[in-house]
């Protein structure tokens, strides 16, 4: 008596794909979450030069103080009044332990005394002053 073959030469072997889709759908939407975003302040300001400026990445929070006494942050145009409020709407959003102060070399020393004083009534946190080095 014969036997009966099992699998014809023209059935192929399914490999079902669903299993490693989900996985590599989780681990981006967990690269997304986990990802930290920096709100930068959207325009380029003129740094003063520092010899002993040093790199630093730390701060997620940009502000820039154009030459002309002009605050931006996230890419907006800020009154100096409003700047303490949009900074603890940013920390809502995302917390950080620093800030960063983008101000231009020919800004005002009042308007940027002025910004410091609304970051630190915002919370505590370290302000990193923006230079070139020489």
């Amino acid at each position: 008596m014969a036997r009966k073959q099992r699998f014809r030469e023209d059935d192929d072997a399914a490999i079902d794909m669903t299993p490693m889709l989900d996985i590599v759908f989780i681990m981006l939407i967990f690269f997304i979450v986990t990802t930290s975003f920096v709100k930068e302040a959207g325009i380029e300001v003129v740094k003063p030069k520092a010899a002993a400026s040093k790199p630093n990445s730390k701060g997620n929070i940009f502000i820039a103080i154009k030459a002309n006494g002009e605050v931006w942050m996230d890419k907006r145009l800020v009154d100096i009044e409003r700047v303490a409020a949009n900074i603890e709407r940013m920390l809502a959003e995302q917390p950080t332990e620093s800030i960063i102060v983008q101000a231009d070399k020919e800004s005002k020393h009042g308007v940027v005394v002025k910004v410091m004083d609304a970051i630190k009534s915002a919370g505590e946190l370290k302000i990193i002053i923006a230079a070139e080095k020489k």
